[in-house]
């Protein structure tokens, strides 16, 4: 076992069990902490399969972003300190069982895959290059037709939010 399997395995590992936590957590804060290790778990992840674009927007949008907002929403309500979530369900046992058919299939796809092995990341297979080089040549004219779509709904929704 090699380094890049070990890393490997420290970010399945912490994805999976914050993963657990954000479920079975019955306090909300926890909750959301949880969600934020489960985010950087997969920007990690990401990383480790040479999908560098995608680890970085990982990493601002959803950590960066989304899991701060959250948890500022959820900071800033009255009375989040005393709320319990129930996490009793009524259907456990068909949940359980499908649960486990998916586990089933997806270990026996696992193991019956041939998998192809790369060699660990190199700086020449890097996306961000090809991605930003195809974003101002062959697709100029959508990119900037998207961004004027969002300064239209960002005006849009300034000049719905302002009071008369």
């Amino acid at each position: 076992m090699n380094y890049y399997e070990i890393i490997f395995y420290v970010f399945a590992v912490l994805t999976v069990v914050s993963a657990g936590v954000v479920v079975f957590s019955r306090n909300i804060i926890y909750s959301a902490f949880a969600l934020l290790f489960t985010f950087t778990g997969v920007a990690g992840i990401y990383v480790l399969l040479n999908a560098d674009f995608i680890a970085i927007t990982q990493l601002l949008i959803y950590v960066g972003g989304i899991m701060i907002l959250l948890i500022f929403g959820v900071m800033l309500t009255t009375n989040v300190t005393n709320v319990e979530i129930t996490t009793q369900t009524l259907k456990a046992l068909p949940a359980t069982i499908v649960v486990a058919i998916v586990s089933a299939l997806l270990v026996s796809t696992m193991v019956s895959t041939k998998w192809a092995v790369k060699d660990p990341i190199s700086v020449e297979s890097t996306t961000i290059n090809q991605i930003g080089e195809l974003l101002l040549t062959k697709y100029l004219l959508p990119f900037e037709i998207a961004s004027i779509v969002l300064l239209i709904a960002m005006m849009g929704a300034a000049f719905l939010a302002r009071k008369n």
